[in-house]
């Protein structure tokens, strides 16, 4: 399946003017499309989760030059997350760029956070490819400004939160555990529980392991801040 709207939109839009067009489209080509249209995102995703991680790190340096590594660590794991790629690559709506084979369509992939998160990191790798750092992190960093300005202080994950509850309260470190994985392997979809001795288990579901978990801990948080 070939998007509706021209490749050219998509380019003016992430602010970069490409050499080589044919390296954005393979960007935006799903795994599924690709005995379509030859070669897909995969090694442009790979490439851009680098180039996303070694940006993103200076300008959190630059930005917050005299907090410690562990406090940028938890900025950018937050900034990089599937979550906040998902969040930007829908605020530019690239879903409408991507394009996807007869299977994808059918589960509605570009739907994914999943997707959606791979997609933008291949587009980052896509214009390293064709024009170097500078024209990824002239891309990249308006594209994050709004996230970075969010971040008053250094987020604290919801699975360390329930950790560190956790230990404050002399209990076992909590124990997650996948219960269900459902949906096509480009598309899974993971259900995870998560206890702590002495309380009622939570369950959460994502697009992947980590994301659950993440989804589940704050299930449970929020029970038990309920129950405070």
């Amino acid at each position: 399946m070939t998007a509706d709207r021209p490749i050219a939109e998509l380019a003016h839009i992430i602010g970069h003017d490409f050499n080589r067009p044919e390296i954005l489209e393979r960007a935006v080509t799903h795994a599924s499309a690709a005995l379509e249209a030859g070669e897909s995102y995969q090694r442009l995703e790979f490439l851009g989760d680098r180039v996303l991680g070694l940006v993103m790190v200076d300008l959190l340096m630059r930005q917050f030059p005299y907090e410690p590594e562990g406090a940028l660590a938890k900025r950018l794991g937050r900034l990089v997350d599937r979550e906040s790629l998902a969040s930007i690559a829908r605020s530019i709506s690239l879903a409408d760029w991507v394009r996807v084979g007869e299977i994808g369509q059918a589960a509605s992939i570009t739907a994914s956070d999943s997707v959606m998160a791979d997609a933008l990191e291949a587009v980052i790798g896509a214009i390293y490819h064709d024009g170097g750092l500078e024209a990824a992190r002239t891309a990249i960093e308006p594209m994050w400004a709004p996230l970075v300005a969010e971040q008053d202080t250094p987020p604290i994950d919801s699975k360390t939160a329930l950790q560190e509850w956790a230990q404050g309260n002399s209990l076992p470190l909590p124990d997650y555990r996948v219960v269900e994985r459902k949906g096509p392997d480009h598309v899974p979809v993971f259900t995870v529980e998560v206890t702590v001795s002495g309380l009622t288990g939570a369950r959460a579901s994502a697009g992947s392991k980590r994301a659950a978990e993440q989804e589940a801990a704050m299930v449970l948080l929020a029970e038990i801040e309920d129950n405070e």
